[in-house]
């Protein structure tokens, strides 16, 4: 996370740039702070001025608490927060406790497991050994509170479309 190249958006070498608006920067930092200290943070925030915008500097949480799990669905943020787990089981149910499901990243070499995660996440879309993309051949969307319907690839042409139906007895 050190290595990420923070600032100018309209900069090519640039890797994370600011967030939209100081209301989200705000946020991110009450939802990071309103957690228990359960946590220890692996990366620390660099205060540095990075120019014109609303930086948050990318963050590693660890030993984190499944009450932040809740508190930070859905925020879009650069932080990540990692989670222990028994087994790929207690993952997905740790996963799915959620209202949300646009896109899944499941890490591992077990065959059986990727199948498992394939299969079992609540999401519109799941990523093994990958992280979440958009990529205008495929699908995009999700499920749950995180929408219906799908943008690009096929499933995404035809929601322009108008179906006909005839029917004739």
């Amino acid at each position: 996370m050190r290595t990420l190249k923070v600032g100018d958006p309209f900069d090519e070498t640039t890797e994370i740039g600011p967030l939209a608006t100081e209301q989200i920067l705000n946020g991110v930092h009450e939802q990071v702070q309103k957690v228990d200290r359960g946590w220890r943070e692996i990366v620390d925030r660099r205060e540095s001025n990075r120019g014109p915008g609303f930086f948050y500097e990318p963050t590693v949480l660890v030993d984190v608490t499944e009450r932040f799990a809740r508190i930070s669905r859905r925020s879009f943020r650069p932080v990540a927060a990692v989670f222990r787990v028994r087994d790929p089981e207690e993952a997905i149910d740790l996963a799915n406790d959620s209202e949300f499901g646009l896109a899944a990243s499941a890490w591992t070499n077990d065959p059986i497991e990727q199948e498992l995660f394939a299969s079992e996440l609540e999401s519109g879309m799941v990523f093994i050994n990958a992280m979440s993309a958009s990529d205008p051949r495929l699908p995009f969307g999700g499920v749950k509170r995180s929408g219906f319907g799908r943008e690009l690839g096929t499933a995404g042409i035809r929601e322009f479309m108008n179906a006909k139906t005839i029917w004739i007895s």
